[in-house]
């Protein structure tokens, strides 16, 4: 039996509780924002209103607080957003010891010298002794919570240690893969919902198919300029992930109000008020550098899409 602390209760965090009960773990999940959410799992049955199940009765759910940190962990998980990991690596600016930190978030951002970097490597810029592992791949929520089967890939640069996470949290319906190319592996979950985008603008599944193809290009030729492996584009984080986001979502949703004349804030200002659409707020966080150093011919669809969206003109793609 294993202690882990899971930081974040949103609908992953809490889903990612579940395979770790089955593997006999101690497992806390904490949440660091959200009161409601934390009061309600709180109750009897533990009930999840994004997951709509009750959660395992062994999980224990509590606020997080920072000197949670201090206490004897087996595996630290992190599974809040993308603009929650300022804060989380704020707190592990003084983190000293060995513990596993498993990053589950999905997403980039602009540094200070504005170059794009990944959720790992955030955490890492704050306390460069963290060991920090990446967990993506084609999974949803709701799947996972059912016990669907499931597969994911395992990032670290040194693989034995993505091999002991994958031990400690698999089970017969949740499968990892491992890979050192941690780089490859963060960029492709990221970018892949802009494409979720593109692809959802066809007005039609011959055209969707078709964008597919060419999105597939433009992630090969944006993740060899990060850093990352070819390879990776082709596996669970590449397009695994991406056909999961492109045959549903809010991410291609977006995009099929794009693809039918809507601009981005007249679309979710109509239709998605309320829903956050990460394709979007991640082509806010890029678009400064990749319209600025990338060789646009390369990548029209990326093109296109972030000036859609970060300039609210109508998409116009070149088919």
């Amino acid at each position: 039996m294993k202690n882990i602390l899971i930081i974040g209760s949103g609908a992953m965090g809490a889903a990612f509780s579940i395979p770790l009960i089955e593997n006999k773990h101690k497992v806390t999940l904490s949440e660091p924002y959200n009161i409601k959410l934390i009061n309600k799992l709180n109750l009897k049955k533990k009930f999840h209103p994004s997951l709509k199940i009750n959660l395992p009765k062994q999980i224990i759910t509590k606020k997080f607080v920072p000197e949670m940190l201090n206490l004897k962990w087996n595996l630290i998980v992190v599974a809040v957003s993308s603009v929650g990991i300022d804060i989380i690596s704020k707190y592990l600016m003084h983190f000293k010891n060995k513990t596993p930190i498993l990053v589950l978030t999905k997403g980039l951002k602009l540094d200070k010298t504005k170059k794009i970097i990944t959720m790992s490597e955030q955490l890492n810029k704050t306390n460069n002794k963290l060991n920090v592992s990446v967990l993506k791949g084609p999974c949803l929520a709701k799947e996972l919570a059912r016990k669907i089967k499931s597969y994911t890939v395992i990032g670290n640069k040194k693989l034995k240690v993505a091999k002991d996470i994958g031990k400690m949290i698999s089970t017969s319906y949740y499968k990892t893969e491992h890979t050192t190319d941690v780089r490859g592996v963060e960029f492709s979950s990221a970018i892949k919902n802009i494409y979720s985008m593109i692809i959802g603008s066809g007005q039609g599944e011959n055209t969707s198919s078709a964008l597919f193809r060419k999105s597939i290009d433009e992630m090969d030729y944006l993740i060899k300029h990060f850093k990352g492996k070819k390879e990776t584009v082709y596996g669970l984080a590449g397009i695994g992930d991406l056909y999961v986001s492109a045959v549903g979502g809010r991410n291609s949703k977006m995009g099929d109000y794009l693809g039918k004349g809507f601009t981005f804030r007249s679309a979710k200002r109509k239709f998605m008020k309320d829903d956050t659409v990460e394709g979007a707020d991640l082509a806010f966080e890029i678009a400064p550098y990749i319209l600025k150093k990338l060789n646009r011919k390369k990548i029209p669809l990326m093109i296109a899409l972030l000036n859609a969206i970060t300039k609210n003109k109508k998409l116009k793609i070149k088919y």
